[in-house]
């Protein structure tokens, strides 16, 4: 009785790792070489990658509307992601886990966490300015600055918090039959509480996505009963939602399973054996934030042109725009060759 209400803070993760019968966290020694190396590359993409992203939207002022700040906001939660899955992977291994304090997990789970829910509260932000802008049929919202820039600072908070809350106390350093296998120090309710909420929430984007796809649908149709000529998709906002709805599937193919895991370990299935899919899962979480830049420079003509810029402008050094680019600006496009672009396009309106 005394052991169980006694808190543990001053023992190595080893002895929580050995309450929750683990031996390791996955990796072999060989085989977390091999991902460490393949993971640093990854990761280098995705830190390199999502600051393109961010820095396309700084520079380019066709991208200065709440939508695109936005996005860039999500590409600053990709960018936490890609830290996180570096100090996770360099604190991590058999030689490594056992021996790391309490306050350490927590900052290694406590970063994984936050991007998480920075990129899911993102994707919903996203998801509510998509809607408010298609109802009125126009490509762009009307919010504000103060407003978004409100947006994602409430984004950061809540994230923030919600990767802390295991910190603050809702762990089980003492209560040790109540901690889970996946996670030894978070209690098996707060894994509920983790993946029934992000779960919910999927399902809320998926719906809200789900109607706005079926109104533009509608509306196109009825636009093109009574137009002579066909409407150009390029300017209608059905072409950022097919950017925005590609991301939210690829984050829900990539986090479900794992949310999925984490919700039979919190039911304490002892049949799933989940410390099986652990590695992999996190595999997977990783190749989310890799394919997130991919998808909007794919998508997005205008973002493509505007990396290519910035990083023409980085390996040649080019500060502002000449005379020479001047002279080629219809082929060489926006970025940081070309800062001055104009912004007093307003945003187009249909119907």
């Amino acid at each position: 009785m005394d052991n169980q209400n006694k808190c543990y803070y001053d023992k190595p993760m080893g002895f929580f790792y050995n309450n929750s019968n683990q031996s390791s966290e996955g990796w072999e020694a060989t085989q977390l070489i091999l991902v460490q190396c393949v993971g640093s590359i990854f990761c280098s993409f995705i830190l390199v990658a999502n600051a393109m992203v961010i820095a396309a939207v700084v520079t380019n002022r066709r991208f200065h509307y709440p939508f695109y700040y936005l996005l860039a906001n999500l590409a600053a939660s990709d960018f936490l992601a890609g830290i996180a899955y570096i100090y996770l992977m360099f604190n991590t291994g058999p030689s490594v886990s056992p021996v790391l304090t309490v306050q350490k997990y927590f900052i290694r789970q406590g970063l994984l966490d936050t991007s998480l829910s920075a990129s899911l509260a993102n994707l919903l932000v996203i998801a509510l300015e998509r809607y408010i802008s298609v109802m009125s049929w126009k490509i762009h919202s009307n919010l504000n600055k103060w407003r978004v820039t409100l947006l994602i600072v409430l984004v950061w908070a809540i994230s923030i918090f919600m990767g802390a809350v295991p910190s603050l106390g809702w762990n089980c350093i003492c209560s040790l039959k109540s901690c889970s296998t996946l996670a030894p120090i978070f209690t098996r309710s707060y894994l509920i509480f983790w993946s029934v909420s992000n779960l919910v929430v999927f399902l809320i984007m998926v719906s809200i996505y789900l109607r706005i796809y079926i109104y533009v649908r509608k509306k196109t149709t009825v636009l093109k009963a009574h137009t002579s000529g066909s409407i150009n998709r390029k300017r209608t906002p059905i072409k950022l939602i097919k950017t925005v709805m590609t991301v939210l599937g690829v984050f829900v193919f990539c986090w479900t399973p794992g949310l999925v895991v984490l919700l039979l370990d919190g039911l304490k299935c002892e049949k799933c054996n989940v410390s099986k899919f652990k590695s992999w899962l996190l595999l997977l979480a990783v190749l989310n934030s890799v394919m997130n830049p991919i998808i909007y420079s794919y998508k997005d003509d205008e973002m493509w042109t505007t990396i290519k810029n910035l990083l023409r402008c980085v390996c040649t050094g080019t500060a502002g725009l000449n005379e020479d680019t001047k002279q080629h600006d219809s082929t060489v496009g926006p970025g940081c060759i070309r800062q001055g672009g104009s912004s007093t396009e307003k945003p187009h309106t249909y119907g």
